[in-house]
């Protein structure tokens, strides 16, 4: 607390963005400084090994801006542990989250704040709209409504993160000692007092996506094994089916050749693709299995969510870094 009062932080993952960083700081500057001029606030930009001219963006930013801080990490350490570590590192006592690419609305902000002093612990901004590619937009929507379907928590569909997140939720995910943690399964897991904001998803200001098929897979994969029992329980089932299916064509198939055992011919070419169907069921379930067995893993080693390289313009300068998973 201060002498304008609460201390709101902005936290904002980046990652080769230097056509952003600056310009997203002064939009967010401009837009405290006009519509909540009553708030204190910190950026904080956690980058994630860029390997552009962020850093040196964010050195400049940090030397003139006393507001604004960084954290840089020693390597990429992905999309979902650099976020969820920036905002266990603010100190303020609601933080938001959002993007560097101008894709989450900075002029939502007040509307957002305002949302929180009504008593909200969490505001979920959900894009209902986006001028991101309509075919993408279908295949978020089924994957979803299927996770959805599929998870004993209620999960929030098109909620990517950006939102608002009160210090009492912020001390909850230091505790959690997650080292994979999934932020928008955590937020409609803890049952918090949450309410959903509306709003549509720009185009990128400037810059390209750093999404490819593998990252949105390993975000699928990581909400599908981290909140859904279905994928093993639909392996037994199918395992269960395919075992009676093999069992009755081979009775068939047996009294066929006993009554008819001179005209009979069971041929090789129907064997073979049974056997290569079976031998597909077998692999998919083994990279479900697979998958589970992963993320078992991962969560069993336990390893920090970030290793920092070097913190700028830190208010505790004395205070290299605050360990979460302690």
């Amino acid at each position: 607390m201060n002498e304008k009062g609460k201390l709101i932080s902005i936290v904002i993952p980046c990652y080769n963005e230097e056509e952003n960083v600056v310009a997203i700081a002064s939009a967010i500057e401009q837009e405290m400084q006009t519509s909540l001029s009553c708030y204190d606030y910190e950026i904080i930009f956690i980058d994630n090994d860029s390997k552009d001219n962020t850093r040196p963006l964010l050195r400049e930013l940090c030397g003139r801006r006393s507001r604004v801080r960084a954290i840089l990490n020693a390597k990429n350490f992905g999309q979902f542990n650099s976020p969820y570590y920036g905002m266990c590192q603010a100190n303020g006592d609601c933080v938001i989250l959002m993007c560097c690419d101008f894709q989450d609305p900075v002029e939502l902000l007040p509307t957002i704040v305002e949302k929180w002093e009504k008593g909200a612990k969490i505001v979920s901004c959900i894009k209902t709209a986006s001028k991101e590619n309509s075919v993408m937009r279908a295949f978020r929507s089924i994957y979803y409504k299927t996770i959805r379907q599929m998870s004993s928590v209620d999960q929030i569909e098109h909620f990517t993160g950006f939102g608002l997140y009160d210090k009492s939720f912020v001390d909850v995910l230091r505790s959690l000692k997650d080292p994979t943690p999934f932020l928008r399964g955590i937020v409609a897991e803890l049952g918090f007092h949450r309410v959903n904001l509306s709003y549509t998803q720009a185009k990128r200001r400037a810059g390209h996506t750093h999404n490819n098929f593998f990252t949105l897979f390993d975000a699928a994969m990581l909400s599908f094994t981290s909140y859904t029992k279905v994928g093993v329980h639909l392996l037994t089932f199918i395992g269960i089916l395919m075992a009676v299916v093999s069992l009755c064509i081979a009775v068939v198939m047996l009294v066929m050749k006993l009554i008819y055992w001179d005209r009979y011919v069971a041929g090789i070419a129907p064997m073979l693709v049974g056997l290569f169907f079976l031998h597909a069921i077998e692999l998919l379930f083994i990279g479900f299995v697979g998958e589970y067995v992963m993320a078992i893993n991962t969560r069993v080693m336990n390893r920090p969510l970030v290793i920092e390289s070097e913190r700028l313009n830190w208010p505790d300068a004395e205070q290299e870094t605050t360990d979460v998973k302690e």
